[in-house]
């Protein structure tokens, strides 16, 4: 039953090399936000997973071992199902000329690190609903 209460946001592509921070994100995404998440490790393990999933969001951090969080959003964007799926980046990385690129890469939004988990939910909420308003 689907109660609205996530505004069409229902599952996510969560994307973190920190298993420390991926599992505490994942439990906070799930159990409060309600949202179903499909974490991976690397940009590597996105990418498979990615395969037969269809979130309706892209979480992804930005500093990855081998495939960084913008070389992951680039691969993913060239998978039809996924060319026009909004991202956010969760990154440390959050100056002006960072915030920039990850716009020019197609994020629609900047989670700022170290991450608050009880802060998470509302933090994708509000980001959410202002690309909402923003395309509508």
């Amino acid at each position: 039953m689907d109660t609205g209460i996530n505004n069409g946001l229902k599952s996510i592509l969560y994307v973190e090399d920190d298993l420390h921070v991926r599992t505490t994100a994942k439990l906070v995404l799930e159990v409060i936000g309600k949202f179903e998440v499909r974490d991976c490790g690397s940009g590597r393990e996105a990418l498979l997973a990615a395969m037969d999933f269809r979130p309706d969001l892209i979480l992804l951090d930005v500093m990855m071992p081998e495939l960084d969080g913008l070389a992951t959003l680039a691969m993913l964007r060239r998978m039809p199902h996924l060319a026009e799926t909004p991202a956010l980046f969760v990154t440390g990385l959050t100056s002006e000329a960072d915030v920039r690129r990850y716009a020019e890469a197609g994020a629609i939004g900047v989670i700022p690190k170290p991450l608050m988990p009880l802060r998470l939910t509302g933090q994708l909420h509000s980001l959410w609903e202002q690309h909402a308003l923003a395309v509508a």
